[in-house]
Parts: C-alpha cells; sequence; structure tokens
C-alpha cells in the first residue's frame, strides 16, 4: 500500500508540475493575445478616423463631381459644340480662311 502511495504522490507532483507550467505559459499566451487584441483596436480606430475623414471629404467633393440635372444628350451636345468651336479658334490660329 505504501509503494502504491509513493507511486501516486509521485505521479501527481508530475502532473501538478506539467499542470502548473502549462498554466504559465497560457498565462503568458493570453498576456501577449491582450496586448495584440489592445493594438489591434488602436489600428482598428485609427483607421475608422482615417475612412471617416475620407468618406466626409468624399461626399464633399461628390456634389461638384455629379452634374446632377443633365440629360446626357445635353452633355453630348454640349461637348460637341466645345469640340467645333475649338476646332474653329485652331484654323482661325492657323490662319486658315473662315468661311
Amino acid at each position: 500500500a505504501q509503494k502504491q502511495y509513493d507511486t501516486f504522490m509521485t505521479d501527481s507532483k508530475v502532473d501538478k508540475a506539467a499542470k502548473q507550467k502549462d498554466i504559465e505559459h497560457k498565462a503568458a499566451k493570453k498576456q501577449d493575445e491582450t496586448q495584440a487584441l489592445t493594438t489591434k483596436n488602436a489600428d482598428l480606430e485609427g483607421t475608422q478616423k482615417e475612412l471617416d475623414a475620407a468618406l466626409a471629404y468624399f461626399d464633399k467633393l461628390k456634389p461638384s463631381c455629379v452634374d446632377a440635372g443633365v440629360s446626357y444628350e445635353d452633355r453630348v451636345a454640349r461637348r460637341k459644340e466645345e469640340i467645333e468651336s475649338l476646332q474653329e479658334a485652331l484654323r482661325i490660329l492657323n490662319g486658315e480662311d473662315i468661311a
């Protein structure tokens, strides 16, 4: 009975030491992961602020870039008139007869 008790106690001490080391490793890993999470959250917050600023700037620029209320046909006609006037100006600058 004493031999079984001694064997049990030895096995228990070894098992306890292994589990204690496991606890220490897991605690260190948890601390590392917590630090990484804090860093990632800070990065996320900074990136979110940048995104919000970019979206606000986009919303500010959007009205000046989008010609609301002008149909496609009107834009095509206006572009055609502009091209014709530029061609006429080129002919004038080249000294060609305007007729």
